[in-house]
């Protein structure tokens, strides 16, 4: 049996009526850029979120990029982060002009260590910006502590965390300013590329909602250059209609990690473990192996659609060459990165197609793969 890494399909069948009204609502009107579905969409999320303003935007990386804008953070300016993250968590600190300063992860949750961020601040620093990997919260408290003892920026990216919480409380409401990330395979996914800005800032929301549309401020007018990180409307109606269904395919998610964790218990695999303060909402399910590029083979030609989140660190990207910073700067993210992978898991998998990825997994480790 053939077991894909993600399942877009089955999860569209499962909400077919809802998605195709809301998608002939907005071909209907001709609102194919922002206007009200994305108005309705921004509403419902930012109370999702537990916070004032939601701003729909093009795209994670776009969110990520205005935020740090919105803020002023740019040229000469430091913004520190993981290197153990997707490339755009970086790309964005690099495309406002600032320098990305990354700091190690923890070796258990591979979300930044907060015991290693005070090291890396420097005068230039002007934010923090912890990820949510894999859709485990990052250690909040301790980040927020520190950047209020040095009066830094807390920009939380939580592109893989919808829904989950930390000490009771909804991810995106943990810092000054959260983005996500609606790309198709995120757990509330839109069917192109989508984003958000969310926070309780009203001089960055109203900075962000000018930066998104060109700066303007009336149809022809515009108070600043801007850019066009806009969301569209069609995207904006099949994020609501999915919002309210995203707590119970988190909870899938959740039961599928807990079979996971159980199936493999036999194993010489790590098994992904998280704060006991957090609710995660595994974007990702990530084992480690040492023997890590044998196993994905094996677990492929069984027709396995295993992955690998994320095998070259931020600092050893050859776009990151000009930081001059060698193989063994950030040990722990660089055997994360040898050893990690992700194994198939969606709310609408089944227990037979999770036994077929054990079985594969477990014939590829006894066969020394």
């Amino acid at each position: 049996m053939s077991v894909p890494l993600v399942d877009l399909q089955s999860q569209y069948e499962s909400i077919k009526p809802e998605i195709d009204t809301a998608i002939q609502r907005v071909i209907d009107n001709s609102a194919f850029i922002m206007g009200s579905e994305v108005a309705a969409f921004e509403q419902a999320f930012a109370e999702y979120c537990g916070v004032k303003h939601a701003i729909g935007v093009s795209s994670g990386t776009g969110a990520l990029f205005l935020a740090l804008l919105g803020y002023g953070i740019g040229p000469g300016d430091e913004v520190i982060t993981t290197p153990f993250t997707f490339f755009a968590t970086g790309e964005a600190i690099s495309q406002v002009g600032a320098r990305p300063a990354f700091v190690d992860i923890d070796p258990v949750t591979y979300n930044i260590d907060p015991a290693k961020i005070e090291a890396a601040i420097t005068p230039y620093t002007k934010a923090i910006m912890p990820v949510h990997l894999y859709g485990q919260p990052a250690d909040m408290d301790a980040i927020n502590e520190i950047a209020s003892t040095h009066k830094l920026v807390v920009i939380e990216d939580a592109a893989q965390a919808h829904g989950s919480l930390y000490k009771g409380k909804r991810v995106g409401s943990l810092a000054d300013s959260a983005c996500f990330s609606y790309y198709p395979s995120k757990n509330l996914g839109c069917y192109g590329d989508g984003g958000a800005v969310v926070t309780d800032d009203d001089h960055l929301a109203e900075r962000v909602r000018l930066l998104r549309d060109h700066g303007r401020t009336s149809k022809y007018e515009h108070s600043e250059l801007g850019y066009g990180h806009r969301l569209d409307g069609i995207q904006g109606a099949i994020l609501a209609t999915k919002l309210p269904h995203l707590d119970g395919w988190n909870e899938g998610r959740r039961q599928r990690a807990d079979r996971y964790a159980d199936l493999l218990a036999d194993t010489a695999v790590v098994t992904p473990k998280h704060l006991p303060e957090t609710t995660p909402v595994y974007h990702c399910y990530v084992i480690r192996t040492p023997n890590r590029d044998a196993v994905l083979a094996s677990l492929q030609k069984q027709g396995i659609g295993a992955g690998v989140h994320y095998p070259i660190p931020l600092h050893l990207q050859p776009a990151y060459r000009f930081l001059e910073l060698e193989p063994g700067s950030f040990p722990i993210s660089e055997q994360a990165a040898k050893e990690v992978i992700t194994l198939p898991i969606y709310a609408e998998m089944t227990d037979e197609q999770q036994d077929e990825v054990v079985a594969a997994l477990k014939a590829a480790l006894a066969n020394g793969a």
